[in-house]
């Protein structure tokens, strides 16, 4: 498994396409974090990184599918899974080592948004006006949504050999998930919304970025996770 991780993590960096896809994720967001008004931290008149994590689950929208996208179809096309399916491996393995590998490339783009954290307290009345504890729970929603994301990504490469599709499906499922059910609550009865909106990612992200780690929202963003994992490994394994 770690052999598959260490492979595709070299592979996204080994052409200009895995950090071109990191520069675009990281220009977009100081576009509109410190240019667009719409956005723009600095002219919002406190020291908070609330328009960075409104902001950043739709960036990463786009930021996972094309990291994700070409998982499999790439080793289908390139007769590379063949090889991977007469080697000592599991298919939950293999699954396992993409993921991880893709994860990582996803948190290694998150990691340089940490300046923000830094600039805004920099440039606060006192330095101490952060309110650290949402700011620490904002993070670790954020984590557990490109968890989510990621594993929607390659579920969704594995059930298509063509990239651009894998990409256009998991862009899709990742927003319909994420605020399609927030969307569909404003539509329904009083009494039925608030039960839609906790089926969507949304509700459990925003809950998270309160500071109060309920476990409800883990669990919640840990079964979609393990499920489109699983999803994965048993559309892989039937190609064996």
């Amino acid at each position: 498994m770690w052999a598959i991780c260490k492979k595709e993590f070299r592979q996204f960096f080994s052409n200009l396409t895995g950090y071109i896809t990191i520069i675009l994720f990281l220009l977009l967001n100081g576009l509109f974090l410190f240019v667009f008004s719409s956005f723009n931290i600095l002219d919002y008149g406190y020291a908070t990184l609330e328009n960075f994590f409104n902001l950043s689950p739709y960036i990463l929208l786009l930021l996972i599918p094309a990291v994700t996208m070409r998982l499999f179809p790439d080793e289908w096309r390139a007769g590379t899974m063949e090889i991977l399916f007469t080697r000592p491996l599991t298919t939950r393995q293999i699954v396992l080592g993409k993921y991880i590998a893709s994860l990582l490339v996803v948190l290694i783009a998150l990691l340089p948004t940490l300046t923000y954290l830094i600039t805004i307290n920099a440039m606060s009345a006192d330095g101490t006006s952060l309110d650290l504890g949402g700011i620490i729970g904002s993070y670790i929603g954020l984590l557990f949504l490109c968890a989510a994301f990621t594993a929607i990504g390659i579920c969704c490469s594995s059930f298509t050999g063509n990239p651009v599709v894998a990409f256009l499906l998991s862009a899709f499922f990742c927003f319909v998930l994420y605020s399609g059910f927030t969307a569909l609550s404003k539509l329904v009865g009083t009494g039925v919304d608030y039960i839609v909106e906790m089926l969507g990612m949304e509700f459990h992200y925003r809950s998270l970025s309160k500071g109060v780690i309920d476990s409800r929202d883990v669990i919640y963003f840990l079964s979609i996770t393990l499920f489109t994992l699983f999803i994965t490994i048993q559309r892989i394994g039937r190609k064996k």
